[in-house]
C-alpha cells in the first residue's frame, strides 16, 4: 500500500510557518534575550538593537540561506545520480573549498603585506569559493567528452579529486602552527559566528541565484529518474540538465562553505527525509528542501550558541549529532537501497 502523503501545499505551508517561528525564536533568544515588543515600539536599549539587528539578524539570514543551499544541492545531486543517498560532496566542491580555505589560513602569512591587508577577513571565504569552483571545473573537464558527461565517471573522478584535495589539505595541516591549527579546526567544524551584513551581501547573490534556478530543472530531474534514454525520448535536454545541476551545486555549495565552513548531513538527510514524506517529484521536493534546510540550520545554530552559552559550539557538531542518528534511521527503513 502506498504511503499516505500530505498535500504539497499543506506541507509547504507548514514548513513556512515552522520556519517563521524558528526564525523569530532565534532572533530574540540566546545568551542574552531581547524583547520583540520593545524593539517594535522603539523602547529597546541600544545594546539590544545592536545584538538583534547587527549580530543575530545577519546570522539568521545566513543560516537560512546556507541551510537552503545545502539541502537543495543535495536534492539536485540525488536526482542527478538517481540515488537518494547522494550528497553534494560527490562532485568534490566541499573538498576543494576546504583546500582553498586551508591554503589561505596556512599560507596567508606568505602573502605580501599590502595584499594581505587588502584581503583582510575575506581571504578565507574567497579562497574557499575559488577552491570549490576550481575542483568543479576540473571534474567537469575530466568527465565531459564530445559534449556528453558520464555520471559514472563523474562519481569516480569526484572521489579521486576529493581524495587528492584531502591529501593536500593534510600536508598543509602538517605544516601549520598551533594558532593556524586552531583556526583550521574551528573552520572545519563549521560556524556562523562571523556572519555580517557585508559577508551576507557577498555570498547571498550566488546562493539566491542557485535557489531560484533549481526549480527550472525539476522536470528534467523527474525525467532522469526514468533513465537518460527515456528522458531524451521525452524531449528533455539531458546534457543541459546535468551541466546545469552541476553548476548550481558548485555555486550554492561553494558560496555556503566559503562563509560557514564545513557543515555536514544537511545536504543528504533533508531531501532524503522529504522524499519519504512528500514523494520524489522535484517540483515539490526542491522548494520543500529549501524550506526544511533553512529550518534545520536555524534550529542548529540557535542550539549551538545556546547550549554552552556564553561560549559557542561549532554548528557542524550539532548537525552531525542530530543528522547521524536520523541518517542511520533512514538507512534502517530503506535497507533495500543498500541491497540488504
Amino acid at each position: 500500500m502506498a504511503p499516505l502523503r500530505p498535500p504539497l501545499p499543506l506541507a509547504l505551508a507548514l514548513l513556512v510557518l515552522a520556519l517563521l517561528a524558528a526564525g523569530g525564536f532565534s532572533l530574540f533568544h540566546g545568551a542574552t534575550d531581547a524583547s520583540p515588543l520593545a524593539l517594535l515600539t522603539g523602547e529597546a536599549s541600544a545594546r539590544d538593537r545592536l545584538i538583534v539587528v547587527d549580530i543575530r539578524l545577519p546570522r539568521l539570514a545566513m543560516a537560512a540561506l546556507v541551510g537552503a543551499a545545502l539541502a537543495v544541492s543535495g536534492a539536485l545531486m540525488q536526482g542527478l545520480f538517481r540515488n537518494p543517498l547522494a550528497d553534494p560532496g560527490l562532485v568534490g566542491v566541499g573538498a576543494g573549498a576546504g583546500l582553498g580555505a586551508v591554503c589561505a589560513i596556512v599560507l596567508g602569512s606568505l602573502m605580501p603585506p599590502a595584499l594581505a591587508a587588502l584581503a583582510g577577513t575575506y581571504a578565507v571565504p574567497v579562497a574557499a569559493f575559488a577552491g570549490g569552483w576550481i575542483s568543479t571545473l576540473l571534474l567537469y573537464r575530466v568527465t565531459t567528452r564530445n559534449g556528453r558527461t558520464s555520471m559514472a565517471t563523474m562519481l569516480l573522478a569526484g572521489i579521486a579529486l576529493g581524495a587528492l584535495a584531502g591529501a593536500l589539505t593534510g600536508v598543509l595541516i602538517y605544516l601549520a602552527d598551533d594558532r593556524q591549527l586552531r583556526d583550521l579546526t574551528f573552520w572545519g567544524l563549521g560556524s556562523l559566528a562571523g556572519a555580517t551584513w557585508t559577508k551576507l551581501a557577498a555570498a547571498a547573490p550566488l546562493m539566491l541565484a542557485a535557489l531560484a534556478a533549481a526549480p527550472l530543472l525539476a522536470r528534467g530531474l523527474n525525467g532522469l529518474a526514468l533513465g537518460e534514454a527515456a528522458a531524451g525520448h521525452m524531449g528533455i535536454p539531458v546534457e543541459r540538465v546535468k551541466s546545469g545541476a552541476i553548476v548550481l551545486v558548485a555555486a550554492a555549495v561553494g558560496a555556503a562553505v566559503a562563509v560557514s565552513g564545513g557543515i555536514g548531513f544537511v545536504g543528504i538527510v533533508v531531501p532524503h527525509l522529504l522524499r519519504l514524506v512528500i514523494g520524489p517529484d522535484h517540483r515539490g521536493l526542491l522548494p520543500a528542501s529549501a524550506l526544511l534546510g533553512a529550518l534545520v540550520l536555524i534550529l542548529a545554530d540557535t542550539l549551538s550558541r545556546s547550549i554552552v552559552a556564553p561560549a559557542e559550539l561549532p554548528i557542524g557538531i550539532v548537525t552531525a549529532v542530530i543528522g547521524a542518528p536520523v541518517f542511520l534511521w533512514i538507512l534502517l527503513r530503506r535497507r533495500s537501497l543498500l541491497d540488504l
